[in-house]
């Protein structure tokens, strides 16, 4: 066995212990942002968001193991765009920057790996129906990919190219399924009750550690939310609470399911927002697991906060009715 396919295997089995005390979950949150309101026709939503995700929770299945020994933190930096081309069909890009680090601590060592840079992108059409399941009920669906644009090549300092789960991107096209419905209700007009369910169809990365290759698990997310608007100091505010399902399957390398990846977590998720002017809107939101059931052993989010603004560029005929 010559030494470079020695090194190869050595630098496999590494990666693959590594990333059974890592998680599937320290990635960019590709499909917890994407799906912004249906406008007017002509109406342009931007969005930017900063994303931070704590993880320092490491669990054997439902059981939370005592060990902190292992810290993952991910920056993440969302920019999505939004432009409604009519009243029903709109196009929506996701695009992303992202810090990764990952540091271990054992027998008075610590371990470093991090890596920074465009992270992929996403593009989604959506189209609405509005009140075909009664007054004031809007149901939307869509379809799009995700584009790898982020590299997958990263290496430590030691040059060697690090695990798929640390990389800013994924040298994968994906297929992205979205739907959404919301229903206000008569007895109170500003209380809405909506869900929303993203399933993520991922590719693989054929070029994994140049002659292998890598598939993250296909993943399925849900959410349910009760929102209501109250005005607080002459400002409308917007209140709400949610609740998030996820599930996502191993990872396969070579075709083969990778122990201590997939499995399923539920988290509770209060969001606060207030509207800064008529058109530019300020929010934030904290996620906090309440079950997760692990492949494995695997570390998971301990939490994680997102806060960023909205603004909506009307249509030239309703900013002249404003004025």
């Amino acid at each position: 066995m010559n030494s470079k396919r020695l090194f190869f295997i050595i630098s496999i089995l590494v990666c693959t212990q590594i990333n059974a005390q890592t998680c599937c979950s320290g990635g960019i949150p590709l499909s917890n942002n994407i799906g912004l309101s249906q406008q007017e026709k002509g109406t342009i939503q931007i969005g930017l968001n900063y994303d931070y995700n704590y993880l320092n929770t490491l669990n054997s299945g439902t059981e939370t193991l005592n060990d902190n020994s292992r810290l993952r933190i991910t920056h993440s930096v969302l920019l999505n765009a939004n432009y409604s081309i009519t009243n029903r069909f709109s196009v929506e890009g996701l695009f992303t920057w992202v810090n990764q680090r990952r540091k271990i601590s054992q027998f008075g060592n610590e371990n470093l790996d991090q890596t920074s840079g465009i992270g992929d992108a996403v593009l989604l059409l959506k189209y609405n129906f509005p009140n075909i399941l009664g007054k004031e009920s809007n149901i939307a669906i869509g379809l799009g990919s995700k584009i790898p644009l982020g590299s997958s090549t990263e290496t430590n300092d030691q040059g060697i190219t690090l695990n798929a789960d640390l990389q800013p991107g994924s040298n994968a096209w994906d297929i992205i399924y979205w739907t959404s419905f919301s229903k206000n209700f008569s007895f109170r007009p500003s209380f809405t009750f909506s869900s929303r369910a993203i399933y993520r169809s991922t590719g693989t990365n054929d070029s994994y550690f140049e002659n292998s290759s890598y598939k993250f698990g296909n993943e399925f997310q849900g959410f349910i939310s009760f929102s209501d608007q109250f005005i607080l100091f002459k400002t409308i505010t917007t209140p709400s609470l949610s609740f998030k399902y996820r599930n996502a399957g191993q990872d396969k390398i070579d075709g083969f399911d990778l122990d201590n990846t997939g499995g399923d977590w539920i988290s509770v998720i209060p969001n606060f927002s207030i509207n800064l002017t008529p058109n530019m809107t300020f929010s934030t939101k904290a996620e906090i697991p309440i079950y997760n059931n692990v492949d494995g052993t695997q570390l998971t989010p301990t939490y994680r906060i997102t806060a960023g603004v909205l603004l909506k560029i009307l249509p030239k005929k309703n900013v002249l009715q404003l004025n």
